[in-house]
């Protein structure tokens, strides 16, 4: 009886995983991107570029809209 029980867990984990995937992979069709959200917007973005370039310090420009260092860089860095 406890090997039944097992093999119909197994199944229900398997059509789970079946219906995940297929979930997924619907909505990537339709267009969903499955990352985070970014914390700064275009224009803190461009704001904190100026900052930066009137050469005040990256520590003192992230802490401004209340995000990390690294968080920053990356928009920084990709444009």
């Amino acid at each position: 009886m406890w090997q039944m029980i097992g093999v119909l867990a197994e199944l229900e984990r398997s059509l789970i995983s079946e219906r995940t995937r297929v979930g997924v992979k619907a909505a990537r069709g339709r267009g969903v991107k499955f990352r985070c959200k970014p914390k700064l917007s275009g224009q803190r973005i461009n704001h904190a570029r100026k900052l930066i370039d009137d050469r005040q310090g990256r520590e003192d420009v992230a802490a401004l809209p209340n995000v990390d260092r690294t968080t920053l860089y990356l928009p920084l860095a990709a444009s």
